[in-house]
Order: C-alpha cells, then sequence, then structure tokens
C-alpha cells in the first residue's frame, strides 16, 4: 500500500493510492509542490505529469478522492460540493481518474485557501 503525505499551509493528511497507472505516474513524480487553487470545496493544482483520461475515469467522485484531471493536467483533492455539483454529489469539471483517498476526514482541507503552498511526498508505508 503507498501512502503520500500532503501538506498545505497548517493542514496536513496521508492519502492511500490505488493500483492504477494514473498513481504509479504520480509516484514517480513525487515529491510535487505548487500553489493550490480552490473550486468551491476542491484544491487542485498543475503538475508536471501528463496522461489521458483512463477507461474508469469520471466527473463524479466521493468525498475525501484524489483525481487527476487530464484537462488540466492538475492533482484534485476533493473535500465536499464545487460549483459543478448537483444535490448531493461531487462532480468534477469534467472527468477525472481516480488514483487514491484522504485517510480520515477530508474537510481538513476546507480552510486551505487559494494561493496557499502544497507539498506532495512519499509517506511511511
Amino acid at each position: 500500500m503507498r501512502r503520500i503525505r500532503i501538506t498545505a499551509d497548517d493542514v496536513s493528511a496521508t492519502a492511500i493510492l490505488n493500483d492504477s497507472s494514473t498513481a504509479d505516474a504520480i509516484w514517480d513524480a513525487l515529491p510535487l509542490e505548487a500553489q493550490a487553487n480552490t473550486w468551491g470545496e476542491e484544491i487542485y493544482f498543475g503538475i508536471p505529469v501528463h496522461l489521458d483520461e483512463s477507461d474508469g475515469a469520471s466527473d463524479v467522485v466521493d468525498m475525501g478522492d484524489l483525481g487527476y484531471w487530464p484537462a488540466g493536467h492538475a492533482f484534485c483533492i476533493f473535500f465536499g460540493r464545487i460549483p459543478a455539483s448537483k444535490d448531493d454529489e461531487i462532480r468534477a469539471a469534467s472527468a477525472v481518474n481516480v488514483f487514491g483517498r484522504v485517510e480520515g476526514d477530508a474537510t481538513v482541507f476546507a480552510g486551505v485557501p487559494g494561493g496557499a503552498s502544497i507539498r506532495i511526498e512519499k509517506g511511511e508505508d
């Protein structure tokens, strides 16, 4: 099981990566540092990984999912409703490749402002 640590300002959480080729590519690119962008209850930021949409890509995700957004070459953290959401669903701007999930309460990212420094690094197994 591969774990990553996500740190943004004074917020830190761990996440588990799945066994997808998207997760493999992101794991190989770590560590990553960027400036956070926010869109509703989502943090996203561009990363130097360029992948196509996977067969299982979806625009509807679950709370705490980590997604790779092929259209923007971006790492996405979903922790609640975003402007594209309908009813209680969490709907990304367009299809994402889900490659992992935040362990515990993903809403810890709610206080992270746009422009915050964010770091993603390999964690302990």
